[in-house]
């Protein structure tokens, strides 16, 4: 089936405040008012909203446990003629939320999918760090296994932004300041909301200020480029296993290669011992 020949029926994807309700703009109140259903993650969260604007609506759950499914029941409405408003929580459906398995059905089915602009935490938090906004990317959430953390950091060629939770700030600042104490960055906490926070600085100051005071609330981290190194990761730690092999004292090697080519010292012994046998034998010290 082509979209032309769906009636009427649509999918329109509806942006919502990412704290403040007065932030919905005029034509996400209209789709909402008009769509036959509302599609959303949490209906007694989505209700609130519509409260607040004198709203009334038919609300439906679509969350990650039953997305599939809803998928299927909300585009066989759609072929029907239905008009569906898709909303998260917060911000614009699909990043980072719930919708993704929704859109593909549509297309996939020939229902017109219509995507409306409206707020982001992630556009709003690159505006407000204060760093370079001709080239970013966004990686959703950063991930918790330190190894993979690192190597996103520093393949990071422009601003990077990442959702990150409050438990894990501190843990993941000092992991980048341990990369590159000077590297700027920004921690966007609680954004448009009544606690709201933009924290700018170095890695190294953000580390030592959330290390002494528990970050809460939703964070957004904006992280400056990273440095051009003079010599790779790869190369770096391939001389140190051939010092090692030499017979050299794996930390005092992994100090003098981290001054020679700009890696870090503890960056560098640490890959080194991770990739060690695993059958009792070590790197040799320290």
């Amino acid at each position: 089936m082509t979209p032309a020949e769906v009636a009427g029926g649509r999918l329109i994807v509806c942006p919502t405040p990412i704290g403040n309700l007065e932030d919905v703009t005029l034509r996400v109140l209209r789709v909402l008012r008009e769509a036959d259903t509302i599609a959303c993650e949490d209906t007694r969260h989505t209700g609130v909203l519509l409260e607040r604007h004198g709203l009334t609506g038919r609300l439906v759950s679509l969350h990650e446990h039953n997305e599939d499914a809803r998928a299927r029941e909300l585009v066989g409405q759609m072929r029907e003629g239905s008009v569906v408003a898709l909303v998260a929580d917060a911000g614009t459906p699909l990043i980072s939320d719930p919708g993704f398995a929704l859109v593909r059905a549509c297309l996939g089915e020939g229902v017109p999918v219509e995507a409306l602009p409206g707020p982001s935490a992630v556009t709003t938090a690159l505006v407000a760090s204060g760093l370079p906004a001709d080239h970013w990317a966004f990686v959703g959430f950063l991930p918790r296994k330190r190894a993979e953390l690192e190597r996103l950091l520093r393949q990071a060629t422009s601003t990077l932004l990442a959702f990150e939770s409050p438990r894990r700030l501190a843990t993941t600042l000092a992991v980048l300041a341990e990369l590159d104490p000077k590297r700027p960055a920004a921690v966007c906490r609680e954004l448009s909301k009544l606690h709201e926070e933009v924290r700018r600085g170095t890695a190294g100051e953000l580390a030592a200020h959330y290390a002494a005071q528990a970050a809460r609330g939703e964070i957004v981290l904006a992280v400056g480029a990273a440095e051009a190194d003079s010599a790779s990761r790869e190369d770096a730690l391939l001389a140190l296993r051939e010092l090692v092999a030499a017979g050299a004292r794996p930390r005092a090697a992994a100090t003098a290669l981290a001054g020679l080519t700009g890696r870090g010292a503890n960056e560098l012994y640490r890959a080194l011992t991770e990739a060690a046998p695993s059958d009792g034998s070590d790197a040799g010290g320290q």
